[in-house]
């Protein structure tokens, strides 16, 4: 999270701590963790526990963690979002990874070390299961032994630990989930799985909870103060027991089914990459199924016609919001008072405007020049750059709705962008256009067509470090597993919802990404059946002073000139519905079509050759 400012670089240096020095300087920004190691340590030593691991995450190892689950945050400092610590009688040791190494060093006080290096890091990237047997096979090399604690120490010695929410569960209005539900109860999974949700974490509508679905009987374990009388009778309608769901304490989780796992002939039949430890050790060898993800996570990837309609219907209103975004700051950033900060409390106040807005689906990341080189940065008081008309600025933000959930990319320049800026943003573009555009058997894994949206990027000899696309849902995760372009996704069918989200990164220079949502439909061909594409949901141009048109091929324009008349039949009516003229009169002027000529040399639909492997 390096800030550029015009204190330069000696100001960097002072924001980090130095351990060398006698006193060690620790500035502002670093936190006292003595006492809660001290505590720590004495636990500890009363168990005869040599040494003691601390996950970034929580027992449903979730993307976003609730306060009250911070416990890497609490014991070392350090607030980033992918961390693990070991704590032994005589070192504190943080794992990370380059992103946050700049962050620890400012947070940490010198009780701790930050360890760098990258082999030992890829052992904490195992899903949870792989990571416990890596640790035990690891430690047992040594004559070490790793023995799981039902009691977390963290929790022991964390004096004003943060309390649970107090807010309702609560149930998803009729109108944007599919009405069928009640008719295919059980073979549609309960819908995901009850069409509840909660506030138990941040941007994220979830709440804390375990279910054990069987053939005859529905469990759910949950605080059950929390369910409402609304609720709980939702829960029972439209069934004859034992089919109704079944409430059940949430500490319950564990003596219940190790009681149900005791029947005879019993079978459990878990996801191993979001089952935790506790769970799974419970169960016997001889009980257990496993799939990489569960059935769950598979089918709800899979949106409905109602799922898939009003979650477009969201991105229409989305767009109404970024929209106003970027018309706001074409006017203010010239007059030279708009920063970071202020360019991403504007679009979360426009959101909030929403019809059925609940929040934002994520921290926005809101960066100018050098600090959109970090990719996934997001400013604070300390990192916080104005925005100026000289500079590239890239803005990630999305919200959550009722029904749906967003998440966009838009990068613009005030003034007057570098050719190398132009090329390299239209290259972007050419990916993110290649991949939307491109046609593929339904059942193709998305790593197979994942080099489309880095290819004329290769052709320059220009790359980006990260993915390329993820998954997203209905009022749920803005990270949706497992939809994507990663290895470890699962081949696309008709009406799966994802990113495509190519970029570039100069360092210390600018940041380029351009993303957008787009669901995958049938595709008509000439000659085949059960063939994908991909409509793109999100609804917003992008910057025309980037666009080198000279580049696009003209199958590029073509589909660029579509997306942009499609932009002014869906986003057009809305603008005008919420007498919003004036954004409606920018976004038709940035929707004018190209004229529909390209460069032979560009990515030609003839020039790619897919092989889809299944």
């Amino acid at each position: 999270l390096l800030s550029v400012t015009s204190v330069g670089a000696a100001a960097n240096k002072q924001a980090e701590r130095n351990c060398s020095l006698t006193p060690p300087y620790l500035p502002s920004t670093a936190v006292n963790t003595s006492l809660q190691l001290q505590q720590l340590r004495e636990k500890m030593q009363s168990l005869r526990i040599s040494a003691y691991i601390i996950p970034g995450t929580d027992a449903h190892l979730s993307e976003y963690i609730a306060s009250r689950d911070a416990r890497l945050a609490f014991i070392t400092g350090f607030t980033g979002s992918a961390g693990t610590a070991v704590v032994t009688q005589s070192k504190a040791v943080l794992w990370t990874d380059s992103r946050y190494w700049v962050q620890a060093e400012r947070q940490m006080d010198c009780n701790w070390e930050l360890e760098k290096d990258g082999s030992l890091c890829n052992l904490l990237q195992f899903p949870p299961l792989e990571t416990y047997q890596n640790y035990a096979s690891y430690l047992e090399s040594s004559s070490l032994h790793l023995e799981p604690k039902a009691v977390n120490l963290v929790d022991v010695v964390w004096g004003d630990r943060p309390p649970l929410s107090s807010e309702s569960i609560f149930r998803l209005p009729d109108r944007v989930i599919s009405m069928i539900f009640f008719l295919i109860l059980i073979v549609h999974l309960f819908v995901w799985l009850f069409n509840l949700r909660g506030n138990d974490i941040p941007y994220n509508p979830f709440f804390y909870s375990y279910t054990l679905l069987t053939l005859n009987e529905i469990w759910l374990f949950v605080h059950t103060e929390r369910v409402t009388k609304d609720v709980e009778e939702y829960l029972t309608a439209h069934c004859s027991d034992p089919l109704c769901v079944q409430l059940k304490p949430y500490d319950s989780v564990l003596r219940d089914l190790t009681t149900y796992i005791g029947q005879p002939g019993v079978k459990v039949w878990i996801g191993t990459e979001y089952t935790n430890y506790a769970l799974y050790e419970i169960i016997p060898q001889e009980k257990l199924i496993t799939s990489t993800y569960s059935p769950v996570l598979t089918s709800k990837a899979v949106k409905d016609q109602t799922e898939e309609q009003v979650l477009r219907d969201a991105h229409v209103r989305d767009a109404v919001a970024v929209i106003q975004l970027l018309m706001w700051l074409e006017k203010a950033v010239p007059q030279g008072n708009e920063t970071e900060l202020s360019a991403a409390e504007y679009v979360n106040k426009c959101r909030s405007k929403q019809k059925d807005n609940r929040g934002p689906s994520f921290e926005t990341i809101s960066a100018s020049g050098a600090n959109a080189a970090l990719a996934h940065y997001s400013p604070s008081v300390e990192t916080n750059r104005r925005l100026t008309v000289d500079e590239m600025y890239l803005v990630d933000s999305g919200g959550q709705y009722l029904d749906g959930t967003t998440d966009i990319t838009r990068t613009v320049h005030w003034g007057t962008p570098t050719p190398m800026q132009k090329e390299a943003f239209t290259r972007v573009l050419m990916g993110n256009i290649e991949i939307s555009r491109t046609v593929f058997p339904s059942g193709t894994r998305g790593v197979n067509i994942e080099m489309l949206g880095r290819r004329a990027l290769w052709e320059v000899g220009l790359n980006y470090g990260h993915g390329t696309g993820h998954g997203v849902g209905n009022y749920f995760g803005v990270h949706e597993w497992p939809v994507g372009f990663q290895t470890n996704n699962i081949p696309f069918r008709a009406g799966m919802f994802t990113s495509i989200e190519p970029g570039y990164y100069k360092e210390n220079d600018f940041g380029i990404r351009i993303e957008d949502i787009a669901v995958t439909v049938p595709a008509q061909t000439k000659y085949g059946n059960n063939y994908l594409t991909f409509d793109t949901v999100s609804l917003v141009p992008y910057d025309r002073k980037l666009i080198d048109i000279a580049l696009l091929s003209s199958e590029q324009l073509q589909w660029l000139n579509n997306y942009y008349m499609t932009i002014r039949q869906l986003v057009g009516p809305e603008l005008v519905k919420q007498g919003l003229h004036e954004e409606n009169d920018w976004m038709l002027k940035n929707t004018d079509p190209f004229p529909e000529f390209g460069s032979s040399a560009s990515i030609c639909s003839s020039s790619l050759t897919l092989i889809a492997l299944k």
